[in-house]
């Protein structure tokens, strides 16, 4: 991972103390995915299947303001959704939301940058997602009232939840795996776009506090598996939304 400057580094130390924890993540280039399965081992039969939907307006305001709407299904029969605001300054969130047990303050760091974001959870159903993807059930119905009263706080004022348009789905495979050699727990994603392309993300959460150490640790690790830590860093949600609101429907 490209190491950060001084500046850099004492920001990201800011963001980290009022974090509840960081997600290390590494876009793996599209030439080296299959290198990458060989090296750590990854068998995708093992991994979870997971149906997302994003829900934003046709031209993206919702992404332009930093608020991502997302609904999930997973493999099991069970299903979350989740209110995600992004950057944000986890100091400056009103207290009653920071200190919700639905709220939580992750920085993600990749290779030459990083965010913090505030995602406000909750659990639905898998058939409740189905029937407000295809019309047949109001849209505010599948979050609860603190997760709309989030929306409402910080999405745009023209822009009414239950309005929203479904973008997705995205087919994902989760893998979630001890890397002994590494220490810690590793999770390898991949998403499936339509049009044939996909990412693939591996990570790793930490305490805030281990930030620094874990980054050189997961430097090394990766080095030595001969997987590639540079090159162009790829966001699954930012492609998703990006690839569906160019084809609807």
């Amino acid at each position: 991972m490209e190491k950060l400057t001084d500046d850099e580094q004492n920001e990201l130390l800011a963001l980290t103390k009022g974090a509840d924890s960081v997600e290390l993540k590494l876009s793996v280039p599209d030439d080296e995915h299959g290198n990458a399965s060989i090296a750590l081992g990854l068998d995708p039969i093992e991994a979870e299947i997971r149906q997302i939907y994003f829900f934003d307006t046709p031209g993206l305001a919702l992404d332009a303001a930093g608020v991502v709407v997302r609904a999930r299904r997973i493999q099991g029969g069970t299903a979350d959704t989740v209110i995600k605001l992004r950057p944000v300054v986890p100091e400056e969130l009103p207290k009653e939301i920071r200190h919700s047990g639905s709220m939580k303050v992750e920085v993600d760091l990749m290779p030459g940058r990083f965010v913090a974001s505030a995602s406000m959870k909750g659990k639905s159903d898998p058939g409740d997602v189905w029937n407000a993807v295809r019309g047949k059930l109001e849209l505010k119905e599948l979050f609860s009232k603190e997760q709309r009263e989030f929306f409402e706080m910080y999405a745009p004022a023209e822009v009414k939840l239950n309005e929203l348009i479904p973008l997705g789905p995205m087919l994902t495979l989760k893998l979630e795996f001890p890397e002994k050699e590494l220490g810690r727990e590793l999770v390898a994603e991949a998403w499936f776009y339509p049009d044939n392309s996909r990412i693939l993300e591996l990570s790793t959460k930490c305490k805030p506090k281990e930030t620094f150490q874990v980054v050189a640790e997961a430097r090394d690790f990766l080095v030595r598996k001969g997987i590639q830590t540079g090159g162009e860093q790829k966001t699954k949600t930012k492609a998703a939304l990006q690839y569906f609101s160019r084809n609807p429907g």
